[in-house]
């Protein structure tokens, strides 16, 4: 469990469970999403102990510093123990929630039903406006 050296970035990344799977850690390395000491890495980049992994998943960033290797997935209580998460909190649950998103199959939206997202995104862009003065 605790072998010295080192091991795939893609590998680790799923056995500490950042990722459900191994083939969304190896997607997430390809994609540009997984960088090991700031550098962009690919799903074969060695990772030892402290290194810095940074993960950008769901909207978020994951930000964690290598303590132990390991090559099987691990229970969750052990996969702790092998990384130190230095991640900011979680946006609130409100910022995640998607704004003018209808249900699937919905059909095409009423005369309501834009008047309603027209009020949301006028309050949304008032909110958002730069100051005048600048």
């Amino acid at each position: 469990m605790g072998d010295e050296g080192s091991v795939r970035v893609d590998l680790w990344i799923w056995s500490v469970r950042l990722l459900k799977t191994r083939s969304m850690a190896t997607t997430a390395c390809r994609a540009g999403h997984v960088r090991v000491n700031d550098e962009r890495a690919k799903p074969s980049t060695a990772v030892k102990p402290g290194d810095t992994v940074r993960l950008r998943h769901d909207g978020r960033e994951r930000i964690v510093v290598v303590q132990k290797i390991v090559r099987k997935r691990v229970a969750a209580p052990v996969a702790q123990e092998c990384l130190i998460d230095q991640s900011p909190p979680p946006p609130p649950r409100e910022a995640l929630i998607p704004v003018g998103r209808r249900e699937r199959g919905a059909g095409r939206p009423t005369k309501r039903d834009r008047r309603e997202l027209e009020r949301i995104l006028d309050r949304y862009r008032v909110q958002n406006e730069p100051p005048e003065g600048d």
